[in-house]
This record gives structure tokens, C-alpha cells and sequence, in this order.
């Protein structure tokens, strides 16, 4: 029979007015109660400790309910008071130990423990609604205790035992239909095996029914004593027999004066009963109507309340719909802006690194006009000396040569080297200006990918972000504006060199068609014109004034083509003036 705690007792008045009849029933069904053979006494008890909230957003009032008819008991167990419990916080429970005494044998137990699950319910005693909601359910692992380590006992009889016991905690499913874990419940088991029963053992159990002795009235009769009259008087008219009349009719009186004492005690006690039950009733009936009064204003606050409630439960719900459109709308907006922004980043880091190419590019070009350069003042140079020596051999040889003409030619090789060395110092600024451009290129590739990182992080002051767009574009259109204006003006400088150039070669034939003067050979019988080399050295010095102008305005740079151009032309015509 299982011993729950001292709340759940039955009390002692209660078990004392129980009929006879219910005892000699109770004493029939458990004088005799035999248990099966290979059986043991068992004790178990249950220890639901605390309970720990996953799920619950509010506040609630939890107590523990179940039951388990193998036990011997088929009355629910439940833990009181009720606990409040949040979410994620772990409260114990009061009053929640049980401990059933059952007898079985071992198979059934392991048996029964293994295929049938104590469910302990999660209730949730809501005052306002006045009813108890069922929050979820566990199934306490109770074969758990079977595997557990065993250990000696002994209870205050001095008989021993062995217990067995086992701890979790086991998680609480909801019963919302989602089986989610709602909460966890730490738990104690302990199985007490005190033995097997002996075979034929039989429990007595001593119910004892109230004595009720019966008093018999006793009569008294004379057996054998007759009253013998002698004489002749009658039996009526003796003094006993006048006495016992007179008593006999007294107590008449006496039971007639008591009745009528009692039916007037009885009117007057009737009357005050039913004037108090008239009393009470009138009292019922008031406050009855006081508590309708109440409870319609109640009903009317709560008609009023709930549709409040409504009111406010659309006005939210349009609210809302607002608030998701309104946000919708905004991530449509923060969408296209950060698109509109990745590509202006990316136009932009494509335009940075086609920049990058073009410097490269330049650099490359820039290097291999410096190698050239410095191929061609090496091969000057040892033209130069070369044409020393044989200036010097000439001289030595040929002594009617005009000094004028060896000077000139003198003249004209330290111009050369003149040009070659301001050529090759050209080039060397030039390379080092474009370093300075490459290096400079790069802090402002470095300077624009830490301005796309900031824009990034800036995405949603969008205001700015349009301003700075159209910044951008105003000042990519100057400069397209600029870049085509640049492009005019070199066409028409090319334009114009291409009418020099023609002017130049014209007059240069008309001055070889009009004037034809002698050829002198050289030592080494090669052809030298005299007229010829002069116009090629005006040539070219005018070719070098032109280029260097050009430098000096700053506009043109060593990369232009027009530089270029010129550079080639010089260097057609000193090459053309060797050879």
C-alpha cells in the first residue's frame, strides 16, 4: 500500500465513522490476503526534486501529477503547494517524496518496469482562468533503478535489505503537439528488496467492529407465590390494588403533561427554525443578488475590456502590417543602394586597375626607350671616338683639307653627344617621374579601396552616397570632356607636323634638284657634301628647339607621340647625316 505524505492521509474522524457494515467488508477482503510464491517485499519511492523552465515567457503556478496501479494505489499523487517558475530558472518541488510498499516477484517487476512508463504530468494551475492547464508530460526511466549498484541495508526491526538508487534528470515534453522540450525535471529512484515472502504466509490484519451489547429488559415473575385471600373482601378493593391506580394513572398524567410540554417546545423550537431559515434565506437571497449585480458588472467591465482588447489587437495588427511594409520597402531600397554601390565600386576598381595596366605599360615603354638610348649614346660614343681617330688620322693625312670643315664636323659630333647626353638625362627624369607616378597610382588604389570600405560601412546615408554618385559622374564627364579636347589638340598637332614635314621635305628636294654640288670623298672614299650637312644640321637643331619648346610648356611629356615623333625624326636625319 503506498504511504504518501501527511497531507494525503485520510483523517482520523473520517476513518472512525466508517459503518459497520464497511468494516465487516474491509475485514472480510483483508483478513485473508495471500501473495503468490517466490514473491518479495518491495519499497519504492519517488523523489521529484526540482524542475528547470525552457519554453515559458511568463510567470506559472506548476505542480507534479501521476500514478502507477502496479504499486497498489490507484489514487493520483500530486505535489502542494503549487511553485512559481520563469524561464530558465530551476525551483525544487515541496511535499513531492512517495513511497509505495507492494509485493511481486522479481521477473514482474523487472517485467512491468521495462514495458509500462510512470507519465508524470506538468500542470499549470491558472488562478484567473480557475481551471489547471496541462503544460507537458515526462516518462521516468523506472528500469533505470534495475541496472543501478546495490547496497546493504537494514531497517529499525533489525531485518536487512538491499536498495538500490539512481539519479537523472529527464526532459519535459510539451503537449502543444510539437514535441518540443519545455522544461527538465531532476529525479532520485530507490528500489528497497527486503526478501522473499515466506510460501503460504497469510497477512492478518486485525479490524476490529464496535462492540454493541444489547441490555435485555429483565422481568420479574413469581413462581409458586400466589396471594391466597382468605376471607371474603375482593381483590379490587384491597390498598395495593387502589395503589397501583392511582400509580398507574399518574403516570398517564405525567406522560400526557410531557408530550404536551413537548409539542410546545417543539412548536416554539420549530418556529424559531423556521423564522431563522427565513432569516437566512432572506440574507442568501440579498447577497445572491448583490453578488449578480456584481458579477453583471464584472461581465460588462470584461465585455468593455475585451473590446478594448480587440480594438487595440487590430489596430496592432495594422500597425504591423505597416511596420512590415515600411520595412520591406526599406530592404528593397538598402538592396538597391548596395547594388548600385558594388557597381560603381567595381567601375571603379576595373578604371583604377586599367590605370594601373596603362602606368605599367608606360614604364615598360619608358625602360626599353631608356635601354635604347643608352645603346645609342653607347654606340655614339664609339662612333664618336671612332670618327676621332679617323679625324685625326684625316688631319694627319690629308693636310689641304679646310680646318673650317673639320671643325664643322667636330662642331657637329659634340652636338650630337651634347643631344645624346641631354637625351639619356631626359630619359632618367622621365623614368623617375613615372616611379613617382607608380608609387603615386598606388597610395591612391590603397587610398581608393579604404574609401569602398567606408562607403560599405556608410550604406545606409544614402543621401550622401547619391551626392558623391553624381560628384563622381559630374567629374568623370569634365573629364571625358578634357580627354576629347586633349584628343582634338593632338590631332591637330599632328596635323600641323604632317604639313611641316611636308614643307620640309619639299624644300628639301627643290634645294637638291636646284642646287648639285660636287661630291668630295673621304679617306675612306665615302661622299661628303658640305651645303648638304648644313641644311641637315639646321634640320635638326630646328627639330630639337621645337621639341624642347614643347617640353618647356609642360602640356607634353616625353610619352606624348608628338615627342615621340619628333625624337624619330632627329634620329632619322642624324642617322640619314652619318651614313
Amino acid at each position: 500500500q503506498p504511504r504518501p505524505s501527511s497531507s494525503q492521509q485520510q483523517p482520523l474522524h473520517q476513518q472512525q465513522d466508517m459503518s459497520s457494515n464497511q468494516l465487516d467488508t474491509y475485514k472480510k477482503l483483508t483478513d485473508s490476503l495471500t501473495f503468490p510464491p517466490q514473491a518479495h517485499h518491495f519499497t519504492f519511492s519517488i523523489d521529484l526534486r526540482s524542475i528547470r523552465d525552457h519554453h515559458s515567457t511568463n510567470t506559472i503556478n506548476i505542480f507534479l501529477r501521476y500514478m502507477y496501479p502496479f504499486f497498489g494505489s490507484a489514487a493520483p499523487i500530486l505535489t502542494h503547494p503549487t511553485v512559481e517558475i520563469r524561464k530558465g530558472s530551476e525551483v525544487l518541488l515541496p511535499q513531492s517524496f512517495c513511497a509505495f510498499d507492494f509485493a511481486c516477484s522479481m521477473q514482474q517487476l523487472q517485467e512491468t518496469f521495462a514495458r509500462v512508463p510512470l507519465v508524470v504530468e506538468v500542470w499549470h494551475r491558472d488562478r484567473h482562468l480557475s481551471q489547471d492547464v496541462l503544460v507537458g508530460t515526462v516518462k521516468l526511466p523506472l528500469s533505470l533503478v534495475m541496472s543501478a549498484g546495490r547496497t546493504r541495508i537494514m531497517n529499525s526491526a533489525g531485518a536487512s535489505g538491499w536498495r538500490q538508487e539512481a539519479s537523472d534528470r529527464v526532459p519535459v515534453t510539451s503537449s502543444d503537439g510539437k514535441l518540443e522540450k519545455c522544461a527538465d525535471i531532476s529525479l532520485v529512484l530507490s528500489l528497497e528488496d527486503w526478501g522473499p515472502i515466506a510460501s503460504g504466509h497469510t497477512c492478518q490484519q486485525n479490524s476490529r467492529a464496535p462492540n454493541i451489547q444489547a441490555l435485555p429488559f429483565q422481568t420479574e415473575s413469581s413462581t409458586g407465590v400466589e396471594s391466597v385471600e382468605t376471607g371474603t373482601s375482593s381483590p379490587r378493593h384491597s390498598a395495593e390494588y387502589q395503589a397501583a391506580v392511582e400509580l398507574e394513572l399518574w403516570k398517564e398524567n405525567q406522560e400526557k403533561d410531557f408530550e404536551r410540554k413537548m409539542k410546545i417546545k417543539e412548536t416554539t423550537l420549530m418556529k424559531t427554525l423556521a423564522e431563522e431559515w427565513k432569516k437566512r434565506d432572506t440574507e442568501r437571497e440579498v447577497l445572491t443578488q448583490r453578488k449578480l449585480t456584481e458579477f453583471k458588472q464584472m461581465e460588462d467591465q470584461l465585455r468593455k475590456t475585451l473590446t478594448d482588447l480587440e480594438r487595440r489587437e487590430k489596430k496592432l495588427a495594422v500597425s504591423e502590417h505597416e511596420v512590415m511594409k515600411l520595412r520591406s520597402d526599406l530592404q528593397r531600397e538598402h538592396d538597391r543602394k548596395l547594388m548600385e554601390m558594388k557597381e560603381a565600386s567595381r567601375r571603379l576598381k576595373e578604371d583604377c586597375d586599367h590605370q594601373v595596366e596603362l602606368q605599367k605599360m608606360k614604364m615598360k615603354e619608358l625602360e626599353d626607350t631608356t635601354n635604347r638610348h643608352k645603346q645609342d649614346l653607347g654606340d655614339s660614343e664609339r662612333k664618336y671616338k671612332t670618327l676621332e681617330t679617323e679625324f685625326a688620322t684625316y688631319r694627319d693625312r690629308q693636310t689641304k683639307t679646310p680646318e673650317v670643315r673639320l671643325q664643322s664636323e667636330v662642331n657637329l659630333l659634340n652636338m650630337e653627344k651634347m643631344e645624346l647626353d641631354r637625351k639619356l638625362d631626359a630619359a632618367t627624369k622621365s623614368k623617375i617621374y613615372y616611379k613617382q607616378q607608380w608609387g603615386r597610382a598606388l597610395k591612391e588604389l590603397a587610398r581608393l579601396k579604404q574609401k569602398e570600405q567606408e562607403l560599405a560601412k556608410a550604406n545606409l546615408l544614402h543621401q550622401k552616397q547619391e551626392l558623391e554618385h553624381m560628384r563622381l559622374r559630374y567629374l568623370a564627364a569634365e573629364e571625358k570632356e578634357v580627354v576629347s579636347k586633349d584628343n582634338k589638340e593632338l590631332e591637330e598637332i599632328r596635323s600641323q607636323i604632317s604639313k611641316l614635314k611636308q614643307r620640309e621635305e619639299e624644300r628639301l628636294q627643290n634645294m637638291s634638284d636646284s642646287h648639285q654640288i660636287p661630291l668630295i670623298k673621304d679617306a675612306y672614299g665615302k661622299p661628303l657634301n658640305l651645303d648638304l650637312d648644313a641644311s641637315v644640321d639646321e634640320h635638326v637643331v630646328r627639330l630639337v628647339e621645337e621639341r624642347d619648346t614643347l617640353l618647356r610648356t609642360g602640356v607634353y611629356t616625353t610619352q606624348d607621340k608628338i615627342i615621340a615623333e619628333l625624337d624619330r625624326q632627329i634620329r632619322e636625319t642624324v642617322s640619314h647625316r652619318t651614313s
